[in-house]
């Protein structure tokens, strides 16, 4: 599986509470460009509109760029493809208050490329912060258990 475009900042921003994968329909020289130059996630995400589900807001770059056509959009909206019993749950979350609909990653899957989103959750800006303070402890964590403070060499913690 070799993943195309990510959006880090996404697991910073939401609490993914639920994952789904979805096939994208794309025009052919879009699957040349999201293979060789990727695709900015940054701005995207994901809607349903009459039964059906669309990427809005990504943008993947013109595959040749002075050779593209000249009614190419790069930041068009993308049909996805899902099962009718997915769009149906997923129309019920979407219209739960404070649940939206992020995306998280695309990639390719035995020549498919597919996107993964989630079922979110805004974070508060309290959160974000706790989550900060415990990665920093536990990287002081990681730090003193390298330097063997705890495995009896150094002197202080034994008592002696």
């Amino acid at each position: 599986m070799k993943i195309l475009g990510e959006n880090k900042k996404a697991y910073y921003h939401y609490q993914i509470l639920e994952k789904f994968e979805a096939g994208i329909s794309l025009l052919g020289q879009e699957v040349k460009s999201l293979k060789i130059n990727g695709v900015n996630l940054g701005g995207s995400y994901v809607v349903i509109k009459g039964g059906e589900a669309f990427w809005i807001g990504a943008y993947i770059p013109p595959y040749q760029p002075k050779n593209a056509p000249s009614n190419y959009q790069p930041d068009r909206s993308r049909k996805l493809l899902l099962k009718k019993s997915e769009i149906k749950y997923l129309i019920g979350k979407s219209k739960e208050r404070g649940l939206t609909l992020v995306p998280l990653r695309v990639y390719i899957k035995k020549k498919n490329i597919k996107l993964e989103f989630g079922v979110a959750k805004g974070k508060k800006k309290i959160d974000k912060r706790d989550l900060i303070k415990k990665r920093e402890i536990e990287r002081e964590i990681e730090r003193t258990l390298k330097r063997g403070y705890f495995n009896g060499d150094a002197k202080g913690f034994d008592g002696e």
